[in-house]
């Protein structure tokens, strides 16, 4: 694989992992009212070719947040025991979105280094043309 190939596919991996990585977070977001919702973590593992690193990420398999959840008073709430209180979620929306922001970064730089590659690419077939 070229070198110009190889740093498209770094590039392309790291950007769909960080999607991924965007969707999970944007679930625990979205399921932050959620009684008895676990956050979702995920790990990044590195892309093996014949026992070797690639430079290739992919995102791990999902798992689920196992801290306590918040107990909520709420003795109106269908859930709610008979001291009145029920389970909430273990999402924090502070670090959803400290999560949020460093993967659309992270993805935008990965963005940044497949269009230079790209580009680079090009200028190269440009002056092998003439």
């Amino acid at each position: 694989m070229s070198d110009f190939s190889q740093s498209l596919s770094v590039a392309a991996s790291g950007m769909e992992a960080q999607a991924m990585r965007l969707r999970h977070v944007s679930e625990n977001i979205a399921n932050a009212d959620t009684p008895g919702y676990h956050r979702k973590t995920t790990a990044f593992e590195a892309v093996m070719e014949g026992g070797q690193a690639t430079g290739a990420v992919r995102l791990g398999d999902v798992k689920l947040d196992r801290r306590e959840l918040t107990r909520i008073l709420d003795p109106g709430h269908p859930m709610a025991d008979q001291n009145g209180y029920y389970d909430g979620s273990n999402v924090d929306l502070v670090v959803e979105i400290a999560d949020a922001r460093e993967a659309q970064r992270s993805y935008e730089a990965n963005l940044r280094m497949f269009d230079q590659t790209r580009q680079m690419s090009a200028s190269l077939l440009d002056l092998l043309r003439r």
